[in-house]
């Protein structure tokens, strides 16, 4: 699912280049869960846009489900994000003028699907908000709207879910809850799960771990 060789992304800065990744080289079979830990700085949410095709880097090999991303232009990237990757990130990300159903069926539209809107129904029945599902984010809770982000990641079946501190803005019991979902909707969709923590339990719980350093990896990933 996930081949990086020798990845490095070099930015410029008033001071001079910042070696944000310093050479990762990574292989991921598909449907496994991955945790991703390290300081903060230390690259993981650069690694992670980079796996969704939201960062190029600068050199090396980067190929996720069989494509190339360093030789695709923005069009063929969006296609390949709307067809490939689904991502939640910490802060929801969720377009307030528009409802629950809405915020998961616009994607779906945008890719085409006729029955975008009986899928994002099904999607946010999944999570757990069948009753919710005209509510705007201002009417949910935290962790509802963070069940609304996770049911239109998962909403088009992706091969590639990528989740960033997505219970950094919970309290520990709901964030319970969104991992729990998490872990149950990656087994039931078969998709594979990179998971960004800073809790080292909760990275334990995935089928390896990589621990990030100063933008590379530290040791061998267990």
């Amino acid at each position: 699912m996930i081949l990086l060789e020798d990845v490095r992304l070099t930015l410029a800065s008033a001071a001079g280049p910042v070696n944000v990744l310093r050479g990762i080289s990574l292989a991921v079979e598909a449907a496994t869960t991955i945790g991703v830990v390290g300081p903060s700085g230390s690259g993981k949410s650069t690694l992670m846009m980079i796996l969704g095709g939201l960062e190029r880097a600068s050199s090396g090999r980067v190929e996720i489900a069989g494509h190339d991303l360093n030789k695709m232009n923005e069009d063929a990237l969006a296609r390949f994000r709307r067809d490939n990757v689904g991502i939640v990130f910490q802060s929801f990300h969720l377009v307030p003028t528009m409802n629950a159903l809405e915020n998961v069926a616009v994607p779906l539209e945008l890719a085409g699907r006729r029955d975008a809107f009986e899928m994002a129904r099904a999607g946010l029945e999944a999570v757990g908000l069948k009753d919710r599902v005209l509510h705007y984010p201002s009417q949910l809770s935290g962790g509802e709207q963070q069940r609304v982000a996770i049911a239109r990641a998962f909403a088009s079946r992706p091969k590639l879910l990528l989740a960033d501190e997505p219970t950094g803005n919970l309290d520990g019991a709901t964030g319970k809850q969104v991992i729990e979902l998490l872990f149950r909707l990656h087994a039931e969709v078969g998709t594979t799960l990179i998971l960004i923590t800073h809790d080292p339990a909760l990275a334990a719980r995935c089928n390896r771990t990589i621990n990030l350093v100063d933008g590379l990896i530290a040791g061998p990933p267990s």
